[in-house]
């Protein structure tokens, strides 16, 4: 379906990203242990070469770039786009701050889905304000910290092969006494455990007892390390709205196709007035959604001066209306949508975590009232 703003080649990649996914990525979900880091799945975006469209030779990703990689898989294999996803916010750190050395020894693993990622913001007492957390980084005495504390709600915890992780270097300094490091799979003292949750990708725990870093781990300055992940996040959030939209149109097709087929009370249920008009009420919500995703994308990769706030817009709406797609597609759909396996209870369980991490909904709001004010006085 044409969107505005997307030239014949966008559509052309869009098209072909899908059918990526649906023919080569799809089979390799199948069978895979839920809750578990699909190694396969990885190495197939890296072999396809999306994860060189994540990571770029020449620098940072496009943000339109990365929504339409996301929207696009996330049509066909929301486990592919989550997997791609999650590359992305555990390496992009590194992109961004990191030193030269740290990203020629990481970054060809992760563009080639042999190495993969994860991001530690999150603990029990710190998601939504991750300025509050409490990992501390203890100096060592020789010029490097040891690492001691829970992380909590971190995809691809524990299993993944390095882990960027936020840490308090500085007591009493919120946001300002942060730093990050990139921690190894195999150093002495990381443990953890992985988290049955209501979604199907990996989500676990990390337990750090005095685990050793250096000066060579840090990622940006040091007690900089908020800056190094609001940078990775800003980058990524007009994007965790493109997944949602890629959610909320595979459910509306999903729905269109079952009430155009379906019969009850003398017809097709898409010519019950109720039915007819929720379709068009979903349909309408996620091009709107689309359309933001897509200005804010834009916003971001001309560095315009209001993209927090178009970055908010997008992924609070795109996110609440997915919700509503899904929930209104399993309405259409009856009691057949939450039977195991069907792609709708899938989507259903997958459409509620975006609406709470990298931001959650009420972030954004805020984070939207407080730029309407930076921006102009009002009286």
């Amino acid at each position: 379906m044409p969107a505005f703003g997307l030239d014949p080649e966008q559509l052309r990649w869009r098209a072909e990203l899908r059918a990526l996914a649906a023919e080569r990525l799809r089979p390799l979900v199948a069978g895979a242990p839920p809750g578990r880091i699909n190694r396969p799945l990885v190495a197939a975006l890296g072999e396809l070469g999306l994860l060189r469209r994540l990571f770029p030779a020449e620098g940072p990703v496009r943000a339109l770039d990365l929504c339409l990689l996301r929207e696009s898989l996330a049509m066909e294999c929301t486990e592919a786009e989550t997997a791609l996803a999650l590359q992305g916010l555990g390496a992009y750190p590194v992109v961004l701050s990191g030193t030269p050395e740290q990203r020629d020894r990481w970054l060809p693993g992760v563009r080639a889905g042999r190495a993969v990622t994860a991001f530690a913001l999150s603990e029990e007492a710190a998601g939504s304000d991750a300025a509050a957390l409490t990992l501390r980084a203890e100096p060592d005495g020789s010029g490097g910290w040891r690492l001691t504390g829970e992380k909590c709600w971190i995809s691809n915890a524990p299993e993944a092969d390095v882990c960027t992780v936020f840490a308090r270097t500085t007591d009493g300094a919120g946001a300002r006494g942060v730093t990050a490091f990139l921690v190894p799979a195999d150093r002495p003292g990381l443990g953890g455990e992985p988290l049955e949750m209501l979604s199907p990708h990996p989500i676990g725990r990390y337990t750090f007892d005095a685990v050793p870093v250096t000066r060579a781990d840090v990622i940006g300055p040091v007690d900089g390390g908020f800056r190094v992940a609001m940078r990775t996040l800003n980058l990524l959030r007009p994007s965790v709205g493109a997944f949602a939209v890629g959610m909320a149109q595979a459910a509306l097709d999903a729905a269109l196709a079952h009430a155009g087929e379906r019969t009850a009370f003398g017809g097709p249920l898409k010519d019950l007035q109720a039915v007819s008009h929720q379709l068009a009420e979903m349909a309408t919500r996620t091009e709107a959604a689309r359309l933001l995703v897509y200005a804010a994308a834009a916003a971001c990769d001309a560095d315009a001066p209001d993209v927090a706030k178009r970055s908010a817009m997008a992924k609070l709406l795109a996110t609440e209306t997915a919700g509503y797609v899904v929930d209104a597609a399993v309405q259409i759909h009856g009691a057949r949508a939450l039977r195991r396996g069907h792609l709708l209870e899938h989507l259903y369980r997958e459409v509620r975590a975006p609406r709470i991490y990298e931001g959650a909904t009420e972030v954004q709001r805020t984070i939207i009232a407080k730029e309407l004010y930076r921006e102009e006085p009002h009286r």
